[in-house]
């Protein structure tokens, strides 16, 4: 992840390249070709919403519930660079669109929501949510950012898929509140150029995508990061879930299934619980009850 600002700080920039975590993505979730281009870009734009976290328990959840058979989509991420993620269906294809292109829109389904949770770690966390555009994803993110946040966003995110995934990432470009009309009019012209972000990661550096996208606009890089697809869920974690479910829940699952396995949705790890633990757990949830 790059972060910089043009023109002295008219504008701000995220750009990400989140080919690797894709692909891991892909492998994970046994993922379609369309699945794979949706992860992709998800992945993306939950990495750049978490760069604009500040502590390292702050996390941003977005979800994408459209009408469409991926839905809901489900990104998690933090102010570190790590993101998770995952989808319904996952193996489900659909036909080229009209244009000859993944039918991201289809997959995930033109009406529904963008959700977004901020979570600080103490106190009630900020939801805002918006109506899908397109459910293309950075059409519906721009939208977000224009609406919950009343930001002028440009937003494009793209994963070029083949036999494995190619290239994949994103990049945000925002208008700051003193940003020249001579800057804007500039970013307007090289939109297009901003469109193919796919195309341009699998072509060149993040680095050299700036020094072509945004020459003669004084780019400053102000950070450089690593981002991370990784899951933090563990035994600890779905033990404190299955508690949270009440002991009539434990109880059921001991007397007819003798134990329970949980697969974690984001990294598909599964968590084998005999019965003796689960008896365990219902100790811990009877006392919780008391």
């Amino acid at each position: 992840m790059l972060r910089l600002t043009l023109m002295g700080g008219g504008a701000r920039v995220f750009l990400c390249d989140v080919t690797r975590m894709a692909r891991q993505a892909r492998e994970i979730h046994h993922a379609s070709n369309t699945a794979s281009a949706a992860l992709g870009r998800l992945i993306a734009g939950a990495a750049i919403m978490g760069a604009n976290l500040k502590s390292d328990g702050d996390r941003i959840t977005v979800t994408l519930s459209g009408n469409g058979p991926g839905s809901p989509l489900c990104a998690v991420a933090g102010p570190n660079g790590h993101v998770k993620v995952t989808c319904e269906n996952p193996e489900t294809e659909l036909p080229l669109s009209a244009k000859g292109k993944l039918d991201v829109g289809g997959f995930v389904g033109r009406e529904g929501s963008l959700k977004v949770i901020r979570s600080y770690g103490f106190g009630d966390p900020y939801v805002g949510q918006v109506k899908l555009v397109s459910g293309e994803i950075a059409e519906d993110f721009a939208m977000y950012y224009l609406e919950s946040e009343q930001i002028p966003s440009l937003c494009a995110l793209g994963t070029l898929v083949g036999e494995d995934v190619i290239a994949s990432g994103g990049i945000l470009i925002q208008a700051m509140p003193e940003c020249p009309d001579s800057l804007i009019d500039a970013l307007e012209i090289r939109a297009e150029l901003f469109g193919a972000i796919s195309q341009l990661l699998s072509e060149m550096t993040l680095e050299e995508i700036v020094e072509r996208c945004f020459a003669g606009l004084n780019p400053e890089l102000l950070e450089e990061a690593p981002l991370v697809l990784q899951c933090d869920c563990s035994r600890e974690t779905i033990e404190k879930a299955i508690v949270a479910m009440g002991r009539d829940e434990i109880e059921d699952m001991i007397r007819t299934e003798h134990g329970c396995e949980v697969t974690c949705h984001f990294c598909r790890h599964a968590y084998r619980l005999t019965q003796e633990d689960l008896e365990t757990l219902l100790v811990e949830a009877k006392g919780e009850n008391s």
